[in-house]
């Protein structure tokens, strides 16, 4: 019997690095490729429609945008911005849906200008293979990507590269982490740059900045795990300083993420990974820690299995965690507790590269079905998987009470019925 595999929604034709979605139009935005090497694979992002059909979930491939020699390794979403982390840039595009008659006005104009080139090139106008163009569906709507811009975020002299990118909650700076040690912070719309400080003496592994904007978290691999106030260090974290088992530097901070509290409005959560510095035969755990994201003290850590953590995400409410692994599995985790509800082991055949849970949106909520969770996956093996929890049947306070009362009443017949005295 092979091994248990999630759905798989997508197969693209390089490796996938960054999944996001976006929350107004539900598309699923992927982003991978070989780099710059001359393998033959190319590099692009790729939009996809997510649908529910039947009871089931299919991903339809609506658009593709190449991004010549530049894989994409790291992505940000603000509103119809993405930001990509590419080598050592970050690279800024913005993307649009168009109607069907947007789309044939601006293949008209395109046609005109081209129609003389085209002559020249095929005598005719028509394909040099003799078959007609494919032609787009009328009734289904088309994206268009543009570039806008692109900022320098990593100035290593050897092989530069962005580690790491991400946007505020408010949508008004950008933020990114590369291999130099080095945040740098960008105004938006403008892409003015604000800050520019040397957060680790190593690379950055990760980095998130508070809905307040108060705080920024920093990863890094020199096994520090900082908070910065502005270019300012406010503090460094420590997880195992109530853990005495635990030595110093046999474990460095993975991830970081800041996260709501449902159900609490003003409580902040920053959740933290912890992985092995080295990895040995019999490897040891891995921990999740999470933090009170205001005072930055530890409330709670718990194992997460001997598999290395590769990437950490966060829904929208901040009730579920999702984990994937440099082995291919995937997990995930209730927030509240760090309890595992959902896990598949070696469900991608090869390191898991990034995750996303569907957003808390009238869109996904009538794509997710008859599921209390839906999370996306992407590897190195070019699959996006789909995982979903089905909701738990759970009885109304009422029918419980009912139910209970029945018992008792039964229980008081049986003991009248065998003890006539009883009562």
């Amino acid at each position: 019997m092979g091994k248990r595999r999630a759905p798989e929604l997508y197969r693209a034709p390089f490796p996938l690095y960054t999944v996001k979605i976006h929350p107004k139009t539900g598309l699923i935005i992927t982003a991978g490729g070989g780099g710059a090497s001359k393998t033959g694979i190319k590099n692009g992002v790729h939009f996809l429609s997510l649908e529910l059909v039947g009871g089931g979930h299919c991903a339809t491939l609506v658009h593709t945008h190449e991004t010549d020699t530049r894989a994409t390794m790291n992505m940000a979403l603000c509103d119809d911005v993405i930001a990509a982390g590419q080598d050592g840039n970050c690279s800024l595009m913005r993307f649009s849906q168009c109607s069907p008659k947007q789309t044939n006005k601006s293949a008209a104009k395109d046609g005109a200008r081209e129609e003389g080139s085209a002559r020249r090139r095929a005598g005719k106008g028509k394909n040099e293979g003799g078959g007609d163009a494919p032609k787009i569906k009328e009734d289904s709507s088309q994206i268009s990507v543009e570039d806008i811009g692109t900022v320098q975020g990593d100035l290593s002299p050897q092989d530069p590269c962005v580690k790491c990118v991400c946007f505020s909650a408010d949508l008004t700076l950008l933020l990114s982490g590369g291999a130099d040690g080095y945040v740098r912070v960008w105004e938006l719309p403008l892409m003015k740059e604000k800050l520019n400080f040397k957060a680790h003496k190593d690379e950055l592994e990760d980095i998130n900045i508070s809905p307040d904007k108060k705080h920024i978290v920093t990863v890094g691999r020199d096994f520090e795990c900082s908070v910065w106030s502005g270019d300012q260090l406010a503090m460094g974290l420590c997880w195992y300083e109530n853990m005495p088992k635990i030595a110093e530097k046999t474990y460095r901070y993975k991830s970081c993420r800041f996260a709501k509290v449902e159900d609490q409005k003003d409580a902040l959560r920053l959740y933290t990974v912890q992985i092995p510095h080295k990895r040995d035969r019999r490897p040891p755990p891995c921990y999740i820690t999470k933090w009170d994201g205001r005072a930055f003290l530890p409330l709670l850590t718990k194992p997460c299995g001997n598999e290395v953590i590769s990437c950490l995400t966060v829904s929208d409410s901040g009730t579920f965690l999702g984990l994937g692994t440099v082995t291919g599995s995937v997990a995930i985790y209730i927030a509240f507790s760090l309890q595992k509800l959902y896990y598949i082991q070696e469900s991608h055949g090869i390191v898991v590269t990034d995750l996303t849970f569907l957003p808390d949106t009238s869109k996904s909520q009538a794509i997710k079905g008859d599921n209390e969770v839906v999370m996306l996956s992407v590897a190195v093996d070019s699959r996006c998987q789909m995982h979903a929890v089905a909701n738990r049947r759970m009885f109304p306070l009422w029918l419980v009470l009912i139910f209970c009362g029945l018992m008792v009443v039964g229980v008081i017949l049986l003991l009248q019925s065998l003890f006539p005295g009883f009562l």
